[in-house]
């Protein structure tokens, strides 16, 4: 499969591994593609998994709606459900990193029956994550999610006039990303990208905030790096009081880029998991 479809969208996909291993599904963050994912995925389909990494809505050229609605929670869910029916399996293991992570979060409440297990990297569980908003410095550490809601701004500015992307870079280099800080960024200034994958930035004010606070109902392993200059401990350590099964809390040293800077042990920890929640 190096494609499927929800609707009148067509979504890009990374398809690896043996048709009839154990399937593991693995969704990118902002503002990364499914590429990012390489690393794992060697080591994960070494030992019999198949995975599937797909680019998200947005990131996808057969699946960049214009209107902010379009990127609500739910919508990017259900393309998870569409992406599992795809498979064929009744079950799978699903890893998020980033904006990944929240759909993961948001995906272990709302499709339990369809998740073996959860592994979510860097982006807390929404409830943790607005607590910590409210009651430590995550609030400020958050500016760029207010700046972001501003219409035509930060394209603007992080993208440049003549769309190089420098200002991008600028702020994936403050995040802690290095080598791939330009790479990403210049891929961020093709023609309707950006402003698709700020779009999920945008749609926050939409979420359905009853739903998004669920707890995650499947076993969950949750990994946070201590140098993460945009999601601070607060939150992170409050996750576990969000997640009505089994539970681990892995902390690791680096910035939030956990999965470029070290996929062997993201790979390690991974297969580590499932092999304790087998399909």
């Amino acid at each position: 499969m190096d494609q499927y479809r929800r609707g009148e969208l067509v979504f890009d996909v990374i398809d690896a591994g043996p048709v009839d291993g154990p399937v593991v599904v693995l969704l990118h963050g902002f503002p990364q593609f499914n590429t990012s994912w390489d690393a794992v995925i060697g080591r994960l389909t070494a030992q019999g998994y198949r995975c599937l990494a797909p680019n998200q809505r947005g990131y996808s050229p057969g699946a960049r709606p214009t209107r902010r609605r379009d990127y609500r929670l739910h919508e990017l869910v259900e393309d998870v459900r569409a992406l599992i029916d795809a498979t064929g399996a009744e079950r799978i293991h699903l890893v998020g990193h980033d904006w990944g992570a929240t759909v993961a979060w948001a995906a272990a409440a709302e499709l339990s029956d369809r998740l073996a297990s959860l592994t979510a990297m860097s982006v807390p569980h929404m409830a943790a994550f607005l607590k910590a908003l409210a009651t430590s410095k995550q609030a400020v550490a958050s500016w760029y999610i207010y700046f972001f809601q501003l219409p035509w701004l930060p394209e603007r500015l992080l993208l440049g006039r003549r769309r190089t992307g420098a200002g991008l870079s600028k702020l994936l280099r403050y995040w802690g990303m290095t080598e791939a800080a330009d790479s990403n960024a210049q891929a961020m200034a093709a023609p309707g990208i950006f402003t698709a994958a700020l779009n999920w930035y945008r749609a926050v004010p939409l979420v359905n905030l009853r739903a998004s606070l669920r707890q995650a109902a499947v076993p969950t392993m949750y990994l946070w790096t201590e140098g993460d200059v945009g999601l601070l401990g607060k939150g992170a350590r409050d996750c576990g009081r969000h997640v009505a099964g089994e539970y681990r809390f892995e902390v690791l040293k680096g910035s939030h880029w956990i999965v470029d800077e070290q996929p062997d042990t993201v790979a390690d920890l991974l297969l580590d998991w499932f092999a304790a929640h087998p399909i």
